[in-house]
């Protein structure tokens, strides 16, 4: 009896090429797209070391976890976890992105997980395998006991645990988010893809193209068929830039309208407010805001940094890019993450 495969082994490694070179080649055509308007004095900072944790738990997705704890963080802190890109490393996307060195500002916890050249060759999380997304299962279950297992390890809030995620990262966070809603006080997708999107390889290098064709309906049947009943959902920022040429922003647009089913929001709803870089569309529920979309004209695909806050000795990142707004700032707003204030001096 012979086993008849559904793709053979080459045509899957073909379509991982396909994949890499898709990706570098919008990298060159866009990356002229995002060159900083004004030029300003950098600050000299000393990049964060992550720490790789062992011993997290069963480890199905076979992922590794690194970890970034400030020195003498409180009790019950937040947690933010930070999903990379394909071709990225959780140390590479954190000296660029800054977000450990947020964290010792800000009193909180990072966790990144990493992709292993085992499970994919470009260090992209398979956010179109059924098999490493489907609950407690595959590389999302590991990516939950790295959350539980930082929580209960450094004594952290696990009602304020945040989730970031850049492209297949940000596919990855969604996914998270859809599956294990009452883990996640707020979450933000950026230059991602909504959940149930893609089956595998293939598919998900179409859907990256040109999006598919749904319902808003039909988007949110897919986050209800893996949380039927959640006690309550997480708000949402989506992030995309409009000059994407990795992930469409057809996507986006997608997420938006996934999330809008789910939470019973109507588009016509929402509040728009303009800046110069883009727009942001808000949508409130219970007097406070439950879905944001952040639309940056002219950005590729990436995560999107202010200029004026790059530091001198940052290492860069292909996709890392410098706009006028900052993601992970404005995420330190949305999720109630501030500088602790300073003491009173004594009269």
């Amino acid at each position: 009896m012979t086993l008849k495969l559904p793709i053979s082994l080459s045509r899957l490694f073909k379509r991982q090429k396909q994949l890499r070179r898709l990706i570098e080649k919008a990298v060159r055509a866009t990356r002229p797209a995002i060159k900083p308007k004004r030029v300003h004095r950098a600050r000299s900072v000393t990049p964060r070391k992550l720490v790789e944790i062992d011993g997290f738990g069963s480890n199905p997705g076979r992922l590794a976890m690194h970890f970034y704890r400030p020195s003498q963080l409180p009790a019950r802190a937040p947690l933010v976890v930070v999903l990379h890109g394909c071709l990225q490393t959780a140390q590479g996307f954190d000296d660029a992105s800054g977000f450990a060195r947020l964290a010792a500002e800000r009193r909180f916890a990072v966790l990144y997980p990493q992709q292993t050249h085992s499970n994919n060759p470009n260090f992209c999380f398979n956010w179109f395998r059924p098999s490493a997304v489907a609950r407690d299962r595959g590389e999302l279950l590991s990516i939950r006991q790295m959350i539980d297992h930082a929580c209960a390890e450094y004594r952290l809030d696990a009602a304020r645990v945040y989730i970031v995620g850049l492209s297949a990262g940000g596919a990855m966070a969604n996914a998270l988010l859809a599956t294990y809603p009452e883990s996640f006080a707020a979450g933000a997708i950026v230059a991602g893809l909504p959940v149930g999107s893609a089956r595998d390889a293939m598919t998900a290098l179409s859907v990256m193209n040109s999006g598919a064709n749904r319902t808003p309906q039909e988007w949110g049947d897919l986050v209800r068929a893996v949380s039927p009943q959640p006690r309550r959902w997480p708000d949402l920022s989506i992030w995309q830039g409009d000059n994407d040429r990795v992930v469409s922003p057809v996507n986006a647009v997608a997420c938006r309208d996934q999330w809008l089913d789910v939470r019973g929001l109507k588009l016509e709803d929402g509040t728009t407010i303009s800046r110069s870089w883009g727009e942001i569309r808000r949508w409130s529920a219970a007097g406070r805001p439950a879905l944001s979309f952040y639309r940056i004209h002219g950005m590729g695909h990436g995560l999107p940094v202010r200029t004026a806050d790059r530091r001198k000795g940052v290492k860069s990142d292909r996709f890392i890019l410098e706009t006028d707004i900052s993601a992970p700032l404005e995420l330190m707003q949305l999720w109630g993450l501030k500088r602790p204030s300073s003491p009173r001096r004594p009269a």
